[in-house]
């Protein structure tokens, strides 16, 4: 009880710090302009597995809110990989790396650390898009990739009892896999983004509250939508687009607030490692 009081408290001394007044905005701008040509990725490359456009469309529907849905839909093409479509996705995720260069500007800043040289960040930086696009891949593909497989193997197997029990725990455990990838994968992004070693073990309660808190503000924005929300009144055709961005900065804030309180838990590592060698 007292763990989760100070857990809190560090929280609320986190939210008044000048740096989640800034700081979140600038990560959402850059993620938005990353998400454009990563979700073309995924509209692309599941075209060329044959994965139906509809299906990708169902998927993305029941993982965001429905009018982010809306707009994420407009973006999937589907009109499989040739030479142009690749060089355009090379110098497009080029273009989306800003967001998570942003990601290490902003773990920087938290973190105070000295930043490394622009080459070595941009370099990081397109590595962390890919596992962006992992995460993209993770939400909307396995859902149905899974599905259109087990379609497939209805062809070929005969035994229809175990196949519809492997189908029935695919149901079952398909969400908890993709909630553990999400987990690992922004914890894999608290390590790297800092330009500077992060033990691993010092990301892990921040890590646990970004999951959680970006499966809880989904849900929570998405019934705000749909019960209470009256952009359209105001903003008109542009309304959807708002909810995007408001969608995107409620999550670049509890990404922020995340990496927050990692900082807090290595500031208080290295002290009590300091503490520890000067004892001795």
């Amino acid at each position: 009880m007292k763990e989760a009081r100070g857990f809190f408290k560090n929280i609320i001394k986190l939210i008044k710090k000048p740096e989640m007044r800034i700081l979140p905005g600038q990560l959402a701008f850059f993620i938005v302009m990353s998400l454009i040509p990563t979700i073309a990725l995924i509209g692309t490359i599941a075209s060329s597995l044959s994965l139906s456009p509809n299906a990708l469309s169902v998927s993305i529907g029941d993982s965001v809110p429905k009018e982010i849905a809306d707009i994420i839909k407009g973006l999937i093409g589907g009109q499989g990989l040739n030479f142009n479509i690749i060089v355009f996705f090379i110098s497009a995720f080029i273009l989306a790396s800003n967001g998570t260069h942003s990601m290490i500007i902003t773990s920087n800043e938290i973190y105070k650390i000295t930043p490394r040289d622009i080459i070595s960040r941009r370099l990081k930086a397109i590595i962390m898009i890919f596992l962006m696009v992992v995460l993209y891949f993770t939400l909307f593909l396995i859902p149905i990739f899974g599905d259109s497989l087990f379609k497939i193997l209805k062809i070929f197997v005969t035994d229809y009892t175990t196949l519809e029990f492997f189908y029935n725990m695919f149901q079952v455990l398909k969400y908890p896999f993709v909630i553990s990838i999400l987990y690992f994968i922004i914890k894999l992004l608290y390590v790297i983004a800092p330009d500077k070693q992060i033990p691993s073990h010092t990301t892990t309660k921040g890590a646990i509250f970004t999951t959680i808190g970006w499966i809880i503000a989904t849900e929570i924005y998405a019934f705000y939508i749909k019960r209470f929300s009256t952009y359209s009144i105001f903003y008109g055709s542009i309304s959807n687009l708002l909810i995007l961005l408001i969608w995107v900065y409620i999550l670049s804030y509890i990404f922020v607030l995340g990496m927050g309180i990692n900082a807090s838990i290595y500031e208080e590592n290295n002290k009590t490692i300091e503490i520890s060698t000067s004892n001795n």
